[in-house]
C-alpha cells in the first residue's frame, strides 16, 4: 500500500481534494434557487420538486458505504477518477433533461458517482495528511469548504439561473469535473488496503434498502405520520439496518467495521454531522424559498442574500484553525452548535413583510459563526484514529451521515412545514405568504432544536485528551481505533 506521509505534491492535492469536496456539497444545494424555474419549464409537482433535491442525496448516502469500500480494494485513486467521470456524464443528462422524471433520474445518478467520488477524496486526504500540524490545516480547510459548500451553492445557482439558465446549475460541473481530472492525475497518489480484500455484499444491500426505506418513509410523512405508508416504510428501514448491524458483526470483511461507529467520539461525530447536514440542505431550501417567493427577490438577488453565511464561515475557520491545539475540539463542537441554534431561533422570528436587513441577516452571520466552530473539527473527529485499511469505509460512514441526515431533516422540516403552513389552495396576496412565511419559520425552530441536540451530543460523546482527539503522531492516531 502506498501511504505518502510527506508527498511533495501535498497540498496541490488539497486542493484538488478540497475542490471536489466543494462540488458534491454544493450540489446538495445548487439546483434550490433553480428549483422555482425548473418546475415551470418541466411541469413538476410539489412532490417532485422536492425529490429533485431528495434523490441526489438519498442516492449519495445511501451507497457511500459501498462506494467507501470500492475506493478502499480497488483503489482510491481510480475510484476518484471514475466517479469524476460519471458525476460528469449524469450532470450534462440532468442539464439536457425534457421532463421531472429524467431530472430526478440523472440527480440520483449524481448521487451513485458522488458516493464514490466523496470517500475516495477523503480517504486520500487521510493518507496524504496523516498527523501533526498539517493534519490539522488540511482537515480545516476540507472541512470548512465542505461548510460553506452549501452557501456557496445557492449563489452559483442564483447567478446562473438568472443570467443563464437554471439548466446550467447542473452543466457548470462539466468545468469542475475537467479540473478535478487533470488534477488528480497530476497530483493524487494512488492507495488502497492490503490483504485479501472481499465485498461485503449481504451488508450493501441491506444498508442500501434500509437506508432508502428510511427515506421513503420520512417523505412520506407529509401526508402524516400516522399513515401506513408512512408507518410501513419506517418500520422496514429500522429492520433492514438492524439485519446490516447484525451482519456486519459477523462477517470477516464488512462494509462498515463496527469498531469505527463504536467509538465513542467517531461516533458522536458522526451523530452531529447527521444532524449538520439536516440543517444545511433542508434549512437553507426554506431560506431560498423566503427569500424568492415571500421577500420576492430574484434568483442571483436571494443567493447574494445567503452569501453572508459562507463568509461569516470563512472569517471564523482560520481562527477556529489556531484555536483547535490549544482549546481542543471539544468547546467548539459544544459551543457552535449552541450558536447556531440562536441564529436559527432568531431566524424564526421571519413575518412577510419583513426586512431582510433585520430578520434574516443577523441570523445568517450567526450561523456561519457557529458553523465554522463546528466544521473546522468536525471532519478531523470523523476520522481520528482509523486504521488505513478502513480509510474508505470511515470517510463513507462521515459523509453518509451528512447526506442521510440531510434527506431525513429535509422530509422532516417539509412535514413540519405542510402541518403549520396548511392548506393554502385557495389563499392569495398577503395571506397566502403569511401561511409560507409561518411555515418556514416552524422549519426553521425545528433545526434549532436539531442543532441544540447537536450540543449535548458533543458535551456528551466528544471526551478526551487533546493528544487523543487530535492525532499528533502514528503511534497517537492508531492507538485509539475503536
Amino acid at each position: 500500500m502506498s501511504t505518502p506521509l510527506r508527498s511533495p505534491n501535498r497540498w496541490c492535492a488539497l486542493v484538488v481534494l478540497s475542490l471536489t469536496q466543494l462540488v458534491v456539497v454544493l450540489d446538495g444545494t445548487i439546483v434550490n434557487i433553480a428549483l422555482p424555474q425548473a418546475q415551470i419549464e418541466l411541469g413538476l409537482s410539489d412532490s417532485e420538486r422536492q425529490w429533485v433535491v431528495t434523490a441526489y442525496a438519498l442516492a449519495f448516502g445511501a451507497l457511500l458505504l459501498l462506494g467507501g469500500r470500492i475506493a478502499d480494494y480497488w483503489g482510491r485513486k481510480r475510484t476518484y477518477l471514475v466517479g469524476m467521470v460519471g458525476f460528469g456524464a449524469a450532470s450534462v443528462f440532468g442539464g439536457m433533461a425534457q421532463n421531472g422524471t429524467e431530472l430526478i433520474a440523472a440527480r440520483g445518478l449524481q448521487g451513485l458517482f458522488a458516493a464514490m467520488l466523496a470517500p475516495a477524496a477523503l480517504a486520500l486526504l487521510t493518507m496524504t495528511f496523516t498527523h501533526g500540524k498539517d493534519r490539522n490545516t488540511a482537515f480545516a480547510v476540507f472541512g470548512t469548504i465542505a461548510g460553506a459548500g452549501a452557501a456557496i451553492g445557492l449563489l452559483l445557482g442564483g447567478a446562473l439561473t438568472e443570467f443563464a439558465d437554471w439548466r446550467w446549475c447542473l452543466l457548470v460541473n462539466v468545468f469542475f469535473v475537467i479540473l478535478g481530472l487533470i488534477g488528480g492525475i497530476l497530483f493524487l497518489t494512488e492507495s488502497k488496503a492490503d490483504g485479501d480484500n472481499r465485498y461485503d455484499v449481504w451488508g450493501a444491500i441491506t444498508v442500501i434498502l434500509g437506508l432508502g426505506s428510511l427515506v421513503y418513509g420520512f417523505s412520506l410523512a407529509e401526508g402524516g405520520w400516522g399513515s401506513a405508508d408512512t408507518i410501513g416504510f419506517l418500520a422496514i428501514g429500522v429492520v433492514l439496518l438492524g439485519l446490516f448491524v447484525w451482519i456486519e458483526s459477523r462477517v470477516a470483511q464488512p462494509l462498515l467495521p463496527l469498531s469505527i461507529v463504536a467509538n465513542k467520539v467517531r461516533g458522536g461525530a458522526f451523530l452531529i454531522q447527521a444532524v449538520t447536514g439536516s440543517v444545511m440542505i433542508g434549512a437553507t431550501l426554506y431560506l431560498t424559498f423566503h427569500l424568492q417567493i415571500v421577500l420576492g427577490m430574484a434568483p442571483f438577488a436571494s443567493g447574494l442574500a445567503s452569501l453572508p453565511l459562507t463568509v461569516a464561515i470563512m472569517i471564523v475557520a482560520p481562527i477556529a484553525t489556531k484555536l483547535l491545539p490549544l482549546s481542543g475540539p471539544r468547546p467548539m463542537m459544544i459551543g457552535g452548535p449552541l450558536l447556531v441554534a440562536v441564529g436559527l431561533v432568531y431566524l424564526s422570528r421571519i413575518t412577510a413583510d419583513g426586512d431582510y436587513f433585520v430578520q434574516v441577516l443577523p441570523a445568517l452571520v450567526l450561523m456561519g459563526f457557529g458553523m465554522g466552530f463546528v466544521f473546522v473539527p468536525l471532519q478531523n473527529l470523523a476520522l481520528s484514529g482509523v486504521a488505513p485499511h478502513d480509510a474508505g469505509a470511515a470517510s463513507a460512514t462521515a459523509n453518509s451521515a451528512m447526506q442521510i441526515g440531510g434527506s431525513i431533516g429535509l422530509s422532516i422540516f417539509t412535514a413540519i412545514y405542510a402541518a403549520t403552513a396548511g392548506a393554502t389552495s385557495g389563499l392569495t396576496g398577503t395571506a397566502l405568504l403569511e401561511a409560507f412565511t409561518s411555515g418556514y419559520s416552524a422549519t426553521f425552530l425545528a433545526a434549532a432544536v436539531g442543532m441544540v441536540l447537536a450540543s449535548v451530543i458533543a458535551a456528551v460523546f466528544i471526551r478526551g485528551e487533546k493528544s487523543e482527539l487530535l492525532p499528533q503522531g502514528d503511534a497517537v492516531a492508531m492507538a485509539h481505533v475503536g
